[in-house]
């Protein structure tokens, strides 16, 4: 597919997807050098917080892929930051939007970060108002890929809401988001990770250089979905069992569902979700660099090829001392000094590039993936009751 020409890809309905999944690694550059121009900035917005409140309670929020965004950073910043001063927490939109009383508190300082594709869902929006509406000391960073969504155009003026717009091209326009997820999930890292600045830009170079070789070995990742299957697995540890959620997301969109997804912890599998894995089942397990972790993700992996019924089992990896024996895409011991959480971004690449050709196998158009127009790219339908 990434090697096609516009002309071939647009039979197929795939010309747009394919096009935003292969220029991430070029996106990743620029969300770099965006973060670099915005650092001071950034900075000076998170002290004025801290001058003013011991501890901000900080909520990581969107709807559906921008909410997995908050799942796949929060564990692993969580470990970075000073928690007696930030409590970070990741809570979707459609969360909050049922149940504000929850998560919003009148008496407790809020820094809310919105993630938001086209920044119009109305649950996105819904979430802005609330929270205005009942914290008393609110701050925003508003995270986006379109200058001109309602959430963008809110936060122009106020000092108490940070804008980063992202990459203009990190603005998907086929349905299923892409760059826009990657793009705001190295965003949310490079503001709260205490990495320094040249470890985040000695990151990104990694990462960059893994994400192209996804694209070079798109053949690779073809032929694993080459058996008889009907259903994924998503397996990850951390901040990885939020990104195995994105995983599958991106299989039951493209797919419009005929494919069927599960995802999980690579320990929390066993209890009951194993039930899902039969003959048909393909299992894909994202392996951490973590050495203590990986040893849960690889144990796993044996024992799922161990089973014997899943038609097969991958990990997704980079070269390590402790490997899986059996199939992997495996990216060289470059990447071994990436912390799990930038590795999301190589790692989601291979899990979009398996949903494309699922979806061109299923019969199904990549670009617009729902025939009967009841999903849609900007969620629609959705009625917004008055709180009191």
């Amino acid at each position: 597919m990434f090697t096609l020409s516009p002309e071939k890809l647009m039979p197929l309905g795939a010309a747009i997807t394919t096009a935003e999944i292969k220029q991430q690694p070029e996106l990743w550059d620029e969300t770099f050098a965006i973060y670099k121009d915005k650092q001071q900035q950034i900075e000076a917005f998170l002290q004025n917080i801290t001058v003013k409140h011991d501890r901000v309670r900080v909520i990581f929020t969107g709807a559906g892929t921008s909410a997995y965004v908050g799942d796949t950073v929060t564990p692993y910043l969580k470990g970075k930051v000073n928690e007696q001063q930030w409590d970070l927490q990741s809570v979707p939109t459609t969360a909050i939007v049922s149940n504000p009383y929850q998560f919003l508190k009148a008496d407790i300082p809020t820094l809310l970060i919105s993630f938001a594709r086209s920044g119009n869902s109305p649950e996105s929006l819904a979430t802005v108002d609330l929270a205005e509406q009942m914290v008393t000391n609110l701050y925003q960073i508003t995270i986006t890929c379109s200058k001109g969504g309602k959430l963008a155009q809110r936060a122009q003026g106020d000092t108490n809401n940070l804008l980063l717009l992202m990459p203009e091209r990190s603005n998907d326009q086929g349905f299923a988001m892409t760059g826009s997820y990657s793009c705001m999930t190295l965003t949310a890292l490079l503001i709260f990770d205490t990495l320094s600045i040249e470890e985040k830009q000695a990151n990104v170079e990694i990462i960059r250089r893994m994400g192209e070789s996804v694209i070079n070995r798109e053949a690779d990742i073809q032929s694993m979905i080459e058996a008889d299957f009907d259903r994924i697995i998503y397996l990850g540890s951390g901040g990885f069992e939020g990104l195995a959620r994105e995983a599958q997301l991106k299989i039951l969109e493209l797919t419009a569902g005929k494919v069927a997804t599960s995802f999980d912890s690579s320990l929390g599998f066993r209890h009951g979700p194993k039930s899902f894995v039969n003959e048909k089942a393909l299992v894909f397990v994202f392996v951490s660099n973590q050495p203590y972790t990986r040893q849960y993700d690889v144990d796993i992996l044996n024992e799922l090829k161990h089973d014997n019924i899943a038609s097969n089992v991958y990990a997704i990896a980079v070269d390590g001392e402790t490997n899986y024996a059996g199939h992997t895409f495996l990216f060289d011991a470059e990447g071994s000094s990436v912390q799990d959480a930038y590795l999301s971004l190589p790692y989601v690449m291979v899990s979009q590039t398996v949903a494309l050709h699922a979806s061109i196998k299923v019969g199904n158009t990549p670009d617009t993936p729902s025939p009967t127009g009841t999903v849609n790219r900007v969620v629609k339908g959705v009625t917004i009751h008055e709180y009191k």
